[in-house]
């Protein structure tokens, strides 16, 4: 398994029992989880695929992210 510690990542529960898991440096990118793990790997597969995309098509990567890029 691969961690991904630059990612940060925020996690709260619902009031359903779910897990909804955030990355704050990128804004709209959230998941939901039947725990908090489970919560947590969707999310940072999104928010690899949204950096992707970012690079890919030349935006600027938030600055505490920079870091998973760096040589």
């Amino acid at each position: 398994m691969v961690t991904i510690e630059p990612i940060r990542v925020e996690t709260e529960r619902e009031t359903d029992g779910r897990i909804l898991a955030s990355v704050p440096d990128l804004p709209g990118v959230m998941a939901y989880g039947a725990t908090e793990l489970e919560a947590v790997r969707k999310v940072k597969t999104i928010a690899l695929q949204v950096l992707a995309d970012m690079i890919e098509s030349g935006e600027e990567v938030p600055e505490p992210l920079k870091a998973l890029f760096a040589a």
